[in-house]
């Protein structure tokens, strides 16, 4: 009997706890340095040895030209982890992560539905169109009410077009888009527009002028950025025409077959109006280039790249104050002293009540939005295209996941940041009891087989919840 019971005991020391659970990214913060956070926790504590002894065991098993094909970062053992999707440091929420195998099943998570909650400033749009960016233009928000709002949010459910962000991590020729922008040159093509669907869309609360502590950024964008950004938003309104007008013009092309006999072949007018639009784009490139060379401002010490080293040694400062105190973090420390990793504290965070606002007056009104959308859907954009749409401009003042798949704030599946520095007794049987509710579903769901009948086990595996624009697999924009 007695060795019976050291067999079980062993086993439960030996059992490897894998798999997804949910956190709540703080403000701020990258994704990464979550997962870096996370690991700094994870590898000293007892949950997590039995993985890490499986992982050091199957090194020891490998040739010695395995090992030497391992980068100097990787030789370091650490608890396997990975996210489902990034958010970023404006935002906070839901930050899914995979730990040991369950990181394979991360990328089922990029095709599944969101809800979010932003909150949107009116009157001004900058060229990140978030608050954190540099102003691209203001305009008159006097006339924006709720009614107007509600009107405007009305042509934006369904399935629409959005023009992602210049800021976002979208590449066009191997370079990322942010890059032509902090560089103040000219995208090589025009970007593409993409199909997303919003399937919820409304109003929840609604800010008046000056009862609310929103504001916009202070800092005007360069020329030559806000040439660029302007020919971004003239392509957006060009594209969201054109495909206007072939909808328009699929519903006529029976009676314009019957009436010219050519079906298909532009007319005249069509022609005419398609040269002078290629010839204004010509001109329009031509005169964005001769501002760049006049006002000089295509450099390789441009405004936007001056304010990225200025960050990091500001980080580095703060990294290098904050090390003494990451010596286990069991919860006496404040949460103002979380570990400052180079990830941390990458957003100014908002003014305080008493800073004098940017605007004379009450200023402009804002408002909170919630919506549930697909893969691939930029909530930024909507924010910018919003104040467009009323004419007054809009940014992104801030951003919460409240939802990602079956994982909420607040939810059996999602931790809080700050308790994983209140010692393994807080965040140890949390981390636990998620990682077996996730096994367990996986585990009910490969029960039920490949049924084409929805279950409530089904129904909880990332997998099945595809959205019509899972094609679209974008790792989460906001």
């Amino acid at each position: 009997m007695k060795g019976k019971l050291g067999r079980i005991a062993k086993m439960a020391a030996d059992n490897v706890l894998e798999g997804v659970f949910a956190i709540n990214k703080p403000f701020g913060m990258s994704s990464y340095q979550v997962i870096r956070d996370c690991q700094s926790v994870f590898n000293p504590s007892a949950l997590f040895k039995p993985l890490l002894d499986r992982d050091r065991a199957q090194r020891d098993k490998e040739s010695k030209y395995q090992k030497r094909r391992r980068s100097k970062v990787k030789q370091e053992l650490n608890v396997k982890m990975g996210h489902g999707g990034t958010l970023d440091p404006l935002a906070t929420g839901v930050l899914i992560l995979g730990i040991g195998r369950g990181t394979k099943s991360l990328h089922d998570f990029l095709g599944c539905t969101k809800t979010y909650e932003t909150i949107v400033l009116f009157g001004a749009s900058t060229d990140t169109y978030d608050r954190t960016g540099r102003l691209i233009k203001k305009g008159r928000y006097e006339d924006v009410t709720r009614d107007a709002v509600e009107s405007a949010l009305a042509t934006f459910r369904g399935r629409i077009r959005q023009v992602p962000p210049l800021y976002s991590a979208l590449k066009m020729e191997g370079k990322p888009l942010y890059e032509y922008a902090r560089e103040g040159k000219p995208i090589p093509r025009e970007i593409e527009t993409r199909e997303v669907d919003v399937l919820e869309l409304e109003l929840v609360e609604w800010y008046e002028p000056g009862t609310h502590n929103h504001r916009w950024p202070t800092e005007e964008a360069e020329q030559a950025e806000k040439n660029l950004v302007d020919s971004v938003w003239r392509v957006a309104k060009r594209q969201e025409a054109s495909a206007a007008a072939a909808a328009a013009a699929a519903t006529t092309t029976t009676t314009e077959a019957s009436e010219e006999g050519t079906p298909g072949r532009l007319t005249p007018a069509q022609q005419q109006e398609k040269e002078e639009e290629r010839a204004l784009a010509e001109y329009n490139t031509k005169k964005r280039e001769a501002d760049e060379r006049v006002d000089g401002l295509v450099t390789d010490s441009g405004a936007g790249e001056e304010e990225a080293p200025a960050a990091k040694k500001r980080k580095t400062n703060a990294e290098g104050a904050a090390e003494p105190l990451m010596s286990g973090a069991l919860g006496q420390l404040p949460p103002a002293q979380r570990p400052q990793g180079k990830g941390s504290n990458l957003v100014p965070p908002p003014p305080a009540p008493d800073a004098p606002p940017p605007w004379e007056g009450r200023g402009p009104p804002a408002a909170k939005i919630r919506m549930t959308v697909s893969s691939g859907f930029y909530v930024r954009s909507l924010c910018h295209d919003l104040g467009e749409k009323l004419g007054c401009g809009g940014l992104m003042a801030e951003l919460v996941r409240t939802r990602q798949n079956n994982f909420s704030l607040g939810g059996p599946r999602c931790m809080e940041y700050d308790d994983l520095f209140k010692g393994e007794e807080v965040w140890g049987p949390q981390v636990r009891r998620m990682l077996e509710l996730w096994n367990g579903s996986k585990a009910s769901a490969a029960q039920d087989g490949p049924s084409k009948e929805k279950s409530p086990a089904r129904e909880k595996s990332p997998a099945k919840e595809k959205s019509p624009a899972a094609e679209a697999t974008t790792a989460a924009s906001e």
